[in-house]
């Protein structure tokens, strides 16, 4: 398996290792015009790349996005008590220091 790594302008590097299967995809001239200029100023070497970091950047952000909506479904006071049960009796088995 081939490791690549591509450093970003913005400084970040992507680097993919997994094995890869290739798809259609259509994408209207506006988008296919921004990721040809992307591979153009060097930013990535090929459109393959730069959609598979797009894909993998949009895939992060939503999964963050349902750790965030599952976490507001979260009752604090219930979240406090469960991590706050045994604390008291854990105290008395800490050593003096």
């Amino acid at each position: 398996m081939l490791a690549l790594t591509l450093a970003l302008q913005s400084g970040m590097t992507y680097s993919h290792t997994m094995p890869r299967s290739k798809i259609a995809v259509t994408i209207d001239r506006d988008t296919l015009a921004r990721i040809d200029r992307l591979v153009r100023d060097g930013v990535f070497p090929n459109r393959s790349r730069a959609i598979q970091h797009a894909l993998d950047d949009h895939l992060e952000r939503v999964g963050r996005t349902q750790l965030v909506r599952e976490c507001a479904k979260l009752d604090r006071a219930s979240e406090r008590a469960l991590a706050e049960q045994g604390m008291e009796s854990d105290l008395s088995r800490w050593p003096a220091y």
